[in-house]
């Protein structure tokens, strides 16, 4: 904006600096996590996204604070299936103590599947278990 001798108002000028500021922040920001990502483990982040779908899928079956409104089994299915497929690809990338115990907690979320399904899918056919075999 400009006032009556056409120069820009400190108002505007204030704002641009800001979100240039603010732009220059941000930019730090990702540049930094950027650089971070780079010096983590694969292992670290095989393990880290298993247990964001493994924490994502349980909320999804239910077994969280709210069931009545979190659960939602078409979202949980296609969590477990990413799940499954992660830890099956990733297993042999990643010690053994870290997939048994992923591979447990996988095994708990697919029989939490398969109890709150009002129609149980057949034996072998259930989320996952494609890549994990049946879950009973």
């Amino acid at each position: 904006m400009r006032d009556q001798d056409g120069q820009a108002s400190g108002k505007s000028e204030k704002a641009d600096a800001e979100r240039q500021a603010l732009w220059e922040e941000r930019e730090r920001a990702a540049a930094s996590a950027s650089r971070d990502i780079a010096d983590v483990p694969a292992v670290e982040v095989i393990t880290t996204t298993a247990v964001h779908l493994l924490s994502a899928a349980a909320v999804k079956v239910g077994l969280a604070d709210d069931p009545a409104t979190q659960t939602d089994l078409d979202e949980a299915r296609k969590l477990i299936n990413a799940l499954a497929g992660l830890i099956t690809a990733g297993a042999p990338e990643i010690s053994d103590m870290h997939a048994r115990s992923l591979r447990d907690g996988l095994r708990s979320v697919q029989l939490a599947f398969r109890e709150a399904s009002v129609i149980p899918d057949p034996i072998g056919k259930g989320p996952g278990e494609k890549w994990t075999g049946p879950v009973n």
